[in-house]
């Protein structure tokens, strides 16, 4: 598992396992406003401005072609083939296994550890868009090497890219609080974008990931600002907050370190989602249903993120006939 597709895998998975029926309807909907882009070769989309003016087409071209991967565009264009006349584009969160930078494995790509603990992350980040933002048109899709936060609330969608960082710094918990108590509960006041509101007082948001990142660390990660000494002291201290006494971890660790601890780990919370993706008013993204050939799993959406396995549920056919 998760060895390259060759050639023939690759046309035996758009011939006999991909269908049309696996294209999410928020894909569907408005498909030829979209950007279709394609890598052939392994080296990158090299094939761009594709547009398909139904699912027919499409499927076509992806039995016919048997592309190492396939793109589609976050944006939606009156003239894709150009990209010109551009009139939204989803919002984005893309958190990569691979490329979390506090991991509780010790693999060199994916494993089933590292994506487990990105489904945790996204979930979180999920919970945080409803619950906070009051966002509700969200889908979640498994990338084959980590997953794709789609949003598609209008007041998202037709943002620039000044809220949608400011979300993502919000989400993200990018950003150390200014007070030095942390306050569980969110703030009244709020930055307004175009009648978008995004609470200030997120202390909790950063409470919860700093925890979080804490207890999972296992002394080995390369962090600014946390040398050897302090990494050992984190790890030593952190069974304080098991019952969240935060008084007593910051006096074990000390003021000027716990300072240097929690701006190394806004960096952190930052790192784990891909910032350009989520700025990108232009991206493309992989298509769900589409073929991750470099690792031999099928991006797609998750129905239900509670119960979602991607070792179970988007490992292609001819994967099970390797014997792996």
């Amino acid at each position: 598992m998760f060895s390259k597709a060759t050639l023939k895998e690759r046309r035996q998975y758009y011939r006999e396992e991909w269908s049309t029926k696996d294209l999410p309807d928020f894909i569907l909907k408005d498909l030829k406003k979209r950007e279709f882009g394609f890598d052939h070769n392994g080296k990158g989309p090299n094939d761009r401005y594709k547009v398909f003016r139904g699912r027919e087409s499409l499927k076509k071209f992806l039995r016919y072609k048997a592309p190492f991967a396939a793109y589609i565009s976050v944006a939606f264009y009156n003239n894709p083939r150009r990209r010109e006349d551009w009139q939204k584009a989803e919002y984005i969160f893309d958190v990569d296994a691979k490329d979390i930078p506090i991991r509780t494995c010790q693999c060199d790509g994916v494993c089933e550890v590292c994506l487990g603990q990105a489904l945790e992350i996204v979930n979180s980040l999920i919970d945080t868009l409803q619950d906070d933002l009051g966002l509700n048109n969200i889908h979640l899709v498994y990338s084959g090497r980590g997953y794709h936060i789609r949003i598609l609330d209008e007041e998202m969608m037709t943002s620039g890219s000044e809220l949608r960082s400011e979300v993502l710094k919000y989400v993200a918990g990018a950003e150390v609080p200014k007070s030095n108590f942390f306050n569980p509960d969110i703030s009244n006041k709020s930055f307004n974008f175009e009648h978008f509101s995004i609470p200030v007082g997120y202390s909790k948001i950063f409470t919860d990931k700093l925890k979080y990142n804490i207890q999972h660390l296992v002394g080995n990660e390369e962090l600014d600002e946390i040398n050897p000494k302090l990494m050992k002291d984190i790890i030593k201290y952190r069974h304080h907050l098991d019952n969240d006494n935060w008084g007593y971890f910051k006096r074990d660790i000390g003021p000027r370190r716990y300072k240097n601890l929690t701006e190394a780990m806004a960096r952190v919370n930052l790192s784990t989602i891909d910032a350009k993706v989520s700025i990108d008013l232009k991206r493309i993204l992989r298509l769900p249903s589409s073929l991750h050939s470099k690792v031999s799993m099928k991006c797609m959406e998750v129905k239900n993120r509670e119960t979602f396995d991607p070792l179970q549920e988007a490992v292609p056919k001819f994967v099970e006939e390797r014997g792996e």
